[in-house]
Formats: C-alpha cells, sequence, structure tokens
C-alpha cells in the first residue's frame, strides 16, 4: 500500500520529524525556503503541508494541491494560510495553539522589563563607553497596571507572570470566560477602559477582522502618558504609523514590538525609532518551543491522516 506524502514547507525540530516517523502509513518530504511556484509544483499528490510562519500557504499554492486533505502549522497564527480557500477544497487547517505560549508571554515580560529599565539603551551606552548612570531612570513593574488586550494562551501565561511580579492585571477580550480569568486574578474590562487604567498595554490577540488596527491614533489618544506598550501578537493590530507618531508625541513613552504589518518591515521607521526595542518576530523562537509545536503538529496530521481524528482544528470541513 502506497504511502501517503506529508510535505514540510518550513523548518520543523528534528523531535517533530521523528515523531511523524511514528505513523507508517505516511511518508515525509522536506523541502523548505520553496518560492510559491516552486512550492505549488512540490505540492504534487501530497495529502498534507506543514507550515510555520514563513511559507505563505495562498490560495494558488492550496489549489495546486490537488490530493491535499490537511495544512498543520507548527504554531498558533494561521494568517499565513487562506482558510477560505483551504474550506472551500474540505482542506483541514490545524495549528499547534499552546505549544509555544510560554516562550510568547517570556518573550514579552522581558520586553516589559527592557521598556520599564532602558536596559537596551544603558548596554549600548556602555558598549560606547559611556559611564552614564542619570540617563537610564527606570520604573518598577510591582504595583503597575498591566492591560492585556486578550487573554488566551499566550496572555493568560503572560497574566500568571504579572500577577507573580506584584502587578494589577485588566484584559480586554471578548471571547475570555470569566471563570478563566477569575482564577488568574485578571479582571475583565471594556478596551476603552483597559486603555485608560493601564501602565503597560501587551497585545495577545489574533489577528482578524475585529482586530486589525485596534490600536489606532484614537486608541493612543485614550492611552495615559507615558504608556508603555508591547505587541508579540501579530502585526496589523497596532497601526505603526499612529504608534509612532505617539512615541513622538511622548505618549507611548516607548513600545516593544516582535511583529509588524511587512514581515520583514516595508518601513522601517518604527523598528529604528529611538524609543522602541525591535525584533523580528522571536515569540516563538526557543528550542523549548520549537520542539513543542514540531512534535504537536506531527501528532495532529498524523491522527487525521490515520485516524480522521481532528484535534485543534481551525476549520469545518464536513
Amino acid at each position: 500500500m502506497a504511502k501517503m506524502k506529508v510535505l514540510v514547507a518550513d523548518s520543523i525540530a528534528k523531535e517533530g520529524v521523528a515523531e511523524f516517523g511514528k505513523f507508517p502509513g505516511l511518508e515525509l518530504v522536506v523541502k523548505t525556503g520553496l518560492p510559491p511556484a516552486d512550492l505549488a509544483a512540490a505540492l504534487g499528490d501530497a495529502v498534507g503541508l506543514v507550515v510555520r510562519s514563513a511559507t505563505q500557504a495562498s490560495r494558488a499554492v492550496i489549489e495546486a494541491g490537488k490530493a491535499l486533505k490537511v495544512i498543520g502549522r507548527a504554531g498558533a497564527g494561521v494568517d499565513n494560510i487562506d482558510i477560505a480557500a483551504a474550506t472551500e477544497r474540505r482542506i483541514l487547517v490545524l495549528n499547534t495553539p499552546g505549544g509555544n505560549a510560554e516562550a510568547a508571554a517570556e518573550l514579552a515580560v522581558g520586553l516589559m522589563f527592557c521598556l520599564a529599565r532602558e536596559i537596551p539603551r544603558a548596554d549600548a551606552s556602555m558598549k560606547a563607553g559611556a559611564w552614564d548612570k542619570k540617563s537610564f531612570s527606570g520604573t518598577e513593574l510591582l504595583g503597575k497596571t498591566l492591560g492585556l488586550v486578550g487573554i488566551g494562551n499566550v496572555g493568560g501565561a503572560v497574566a500568571r507572570m504579572a500577577r507573580g511580579l506584584g502587578m494589577a492585571v485588566v484584559a480586554f477580550d471578548p471571547y475570555a470566560k470569566p471563570d478563566k480569568t477569575a482564577a488568574l486574578g485578571v479582571h475583565l474590562a471594556s478596551l476603552d477602559e483597559l486603555l485608560a487604567a493601564s501602565d503597560f498595554i501587551s497585545v495577545h490577540a489574533p489577528r482578524t477582522d475585529e482586530t486589525k488596527n485596534l490600536l489606532d491614533a484614537k486608541a493612543f489618544a485614550k492611552m495615559r502618558t507615558g504608556v508603555l506598550l508591547v505587541n508579540c501578537a501579530r502585526g496589523g493590530i497596532v497601526v505603526e504609523k499612529d504608534l509612532v507618531a505617539a512615541l513622538d508625541a511622548g505618549k507611548v513613552r516607548g513600545a516593544g514590538v516582535d511583529v509588524f504589518d511587512k514581515e520583514p518591515p516595508a518601513d522601517w521607521a518604527l523598528a529604528k525609532h529611538p524609543k522602541v526595542i525591535a525584533t523580528p518576530h522571536l515569540g516563538a523562537g526557543t528550542a523549548e518551543a520549537q520542539v513543542n509545536v514540531s512534535v504537536m503538529i506531527a501528532r495532529q496530521m498524523g491522527a487525521y491522516l490515520t485516524r480522521g481524528e481532528a484535534i485543534n482544528a481551525v476549520n469545518a470541513v464536513n
């Protein structure tokens, strides 16, 4: 009996490759870094496609996969997959929520510390040979209010860490379960209430039609002067030009930005802003997280292709 082919278009941890090997009915083909036309051609008779964030599973790519049954995202975000096109073709889309939550949460909290204590600027000053203690007066996280825009797996992990640091935490999330937030010691609020109350704001929502451009000039106007903003979620939720304007005006004291509208950025004004700590989408960039999501997606895709079991399905294809 012929094996079912699964194409891995972005690199995954060796542990994930080994996990796929536990399904004898599957044949894993690894071809990473392919341009769209070559990716479409490489799909051939593949029944499965594995991607991370680099590969765009566009409508054209999906339509080229005539035998495709499932697309697996080794990570949580699926904005690089055309869900509508997949659903039309009755192709199941799976992701791995929670697999990299701790990594993304730790980066967000790390950026909060860096912003509050100006660690990168102080380090750069030292490396330039300056001993300039007076220029880097910081603020403490203890006793401050953190506003979370989104409190899913990552937001929940940030809330847990923040509460451990002695911060008060409020969250805006229309889909949050009150019992979960209450257990975390988090107060649910409207977006306007959160903007007005927060000393720090951290974004942990998916990019959807509802969240696109959510934090724009009007939202910045409602924030406390001197607020510190972190975005380790997705580009497009924060309007970049409006954030630059808020930084220039002093409304926002500083920002930690891991994600951008275009990656790499088409406009580097935000990333290069002196009040911004910028990182190149490192949220899931830990060895532990990459093993987690690679093993998870292998198990999920194997279960679906061999047993018809759908775990963490993003769409419905009945």
